[in-house]
């Protein structure tokens, strides 16, 4: 011990004082200095083309891991990351129309730096307090939009939307084989049902629940990218037969290339019909909206009035769609994903169910989590959360954009993008070399086909839906269609472009043949019919 120190101390006091004077006590204006540093530098880069403004060496990374010795200062910080915030895209492009992701709106900026200040930890009200009333509001809130007035619902708020496909499973097999949390699956085969369409993350769910994915079924679907209902209940009669457990039937409410939708209304109409046939327990109706669930804002716009001037062909794809998303209502859980088309902050998933009842059947035991002794499964989502730590942004996100942008805005910013894939599909659907793959489906997702001029593309598209062309010819068509899609991206403007992309196989199916497809997804509210016009003078110049 060092002269004139007391007991107890094991380090100089004023080394301890300058970490937590620089690191633990708020210093607003350094803190508001580098904040707007980094604002200046996030408009600055918004100026530049879409590319990507540096290049990426993982290598590199990987060989130079860092920690510096010495205790620094907040500068240190931003300097460790700043390269690497100039090099992430913020998506703010109107050019950005490649996948199911687009900008983060600033009143959930708001809401997300409000939650890192606090740092709550949903796992218990302990840790959380009133961000787990947050929590429990953003979930009601949602769940009353997308089952429209449920009386009972429960959730919380996830890592991703794979997470609460996962959540969904598991409760089916706890409805059909009870107990499994504690004693497995005793040897049965487990099934789950799925479409052609649905996302990859339902094979991720099987294996990690320790199904496996060989027992994960798909069931093909129509041009529509929708569930054929014909061959899911001849399956479902099958596996009832072969005495197999179904523990849950996943539908899609839009696929993440077509915007494919299923016919939950008509699942669960099988679901009920064939289960009581066979004296079984019911699967988990379970539906992925991760990306779809915004349709569900247009509910209640009013065709008749159609304050919004819009087009006559989109209030029919509204009116078709209220009917579909009204059938939300029938699933027992519903996967959504904030951070999609509600344009809020990663992560924005949440997990939700029309019965709470169905919340129980993960509940821990209060011996399984001893440090949680004051935890209430009413308000303590630990007691049934796959995660223990849980961020709160989700929450903080959600409230702050829906109380700001409002049911309103929503519907506006909804509708513009289904009048932007309107508008595509009517115009890629003009040139003879094209052809639109999703024309029947309601979303603002488009993807065709572009072949050389000369071609008849909507002719040989028929074709190969009726069986009538070898695989050595379409092989040759995919071909194509793959070659002028990286001609484009190899001679496209980054200042002009839009930045498109390309899928293997887009939901449909037809003889068993994966179609691939150029895609735009019209996510950003600032992408323009310019921006279109420009896509099709590109295609044009191929």
């Amino acid at each position: 011990m060092k002269k004139g120190a007391k007991e107890g101390d094991a380090m100089e006091e004023k080394d301890l004082k300058g970490l937590i004077e620089t690191f633990f006590t708020c210093n607003k204006e350094e803190v508001l200095q580098i904040f707007n540093e980094l604002l200046n530098a996030m408009e600055a880069e918004e100026t530049l083309a879409t590319v990507d403004p540096m290049s990426r060496n993982y290598e590199t990374a990987q060989s130079n891991p860092e920690i510096n010795y010495i205790p620094g200062n907040l500068k240190d910080a931003r300097d460790a990351i700043f390269p690497f915030f100039w090099g992430t895209d913020g998506w703010y492009s109107k050019y950005h129309l490649e996948n199911v992701k687009g900008p983060a709106n600033y009143a959930s900026l708001i809401g997300s730096i409000a939650c890192l200040l606090k740092n709550p930890n949903l796992c218990v009200d302990t840790y959380s307090q009133r961000s787990n009333e947050l929590e429990l509001k953003a979930i009601t809130t949602l769940a009353n939009l997308v089952f429209y007035h449920t009386r009972n619902p429960w959730g919380m708020f996830t890592m991703g939307g794979t997470i609460s496909n996962l959540y969904g499973g598991k409760i089916g097999i706890e409805k059909v084989l009870p107990g499994a949390m504690k004693t497995g699956l005793a040897g049965r085969q487990i099934v789950g049902i799925v479409s052609h369409a649905a996302h990859y993350s339902n094979e991720t769910l099987a294996g990690w629940l320790g199904m496996g994915t060989d027992n994960l079924i798909s069931i093909p679907t129509d041009d529509a990218c929708s569930m054929d209902l014909d061959l899911f209940e001849n399956e479902l009669n099958r596996l009832y037969k072969e005495n197999k457990l179904v523990a849950f039937v996943i539908a899609t409410f839009g696929s993440t290339d077509a915007f494919g939708i299923d016919d939950i209304a008509g699942i669960r109409r099988i679901i009920d019909s064939v289960v009581k046939k066979y004296g079984v327990r019911s699967p988990q109706l379970h539906v992925d909206a991760a990306a779809g669930w915004p349709l569900c804002f247009l509910n209640e716009y009013s065709v008749a009035e159609n304050a919004f001037n819009l087009s006559k062909e989109v209030l029919a794809t509204i009116t078709q769609l209220r009917e579909k998303a009204m059938n939300i209502q029938y699933a027992d859980s519903v996967t959504i994903d904030f951070h999609k088309m509600g344009w809020g902050h990663y992560p924005g998933s949440a997990f939700i169910v029309s019965n709470r009842d169905d919340i129980k059947l993960l509940l821990r035991s209060m011996e399984q989590v001893p440090y949680f002794s004051e935890a209430d499964y009413r308000h303590d989502p630990a007691l049934f959360t796959l995660e223990c730590s849980r961020p709160a942004i989700g929450p903080f996100s959600v409230m702050a954009s829906l109380n700001s942008i409002g049911l309103q805005g929503y519907q506006m910013l909804v509708a513009h993008a289904l009048e932007m894939a309107n508008y595509t599909k009517k115009q890629i659907d003009k040139l003879e070399y094209c052809k639109v793959l999703n024309a029947k489906c309601l979303g603002p997702s488009v993807v065709w086909w572009v072949l050389p001029k000369g071609r008849n593309a909507k002719e040989i598209y028929r074709d190969l839906v009726s069986g009538n062309i070898t695989e050595k010819d379409y092989k040759r068509y995919f071909y194509e269609v793959q070659r002028l899609f990286d001609k484009r991206k190899n001679v496209m403007d980054p200042k002009k472009d839009a930045r498109l992309s390309f899928t293997t196989c887009m939901g449909y199916l037809p003889g068993g043949v994966a179609l691939p497809a150029w895609k735009a997804v019209f996510f950003n509210p600032k992408t323009d019919s310019d921006v279109i016009r420009q896509i099709i003078h590109s295609i044009e110049e191929l």
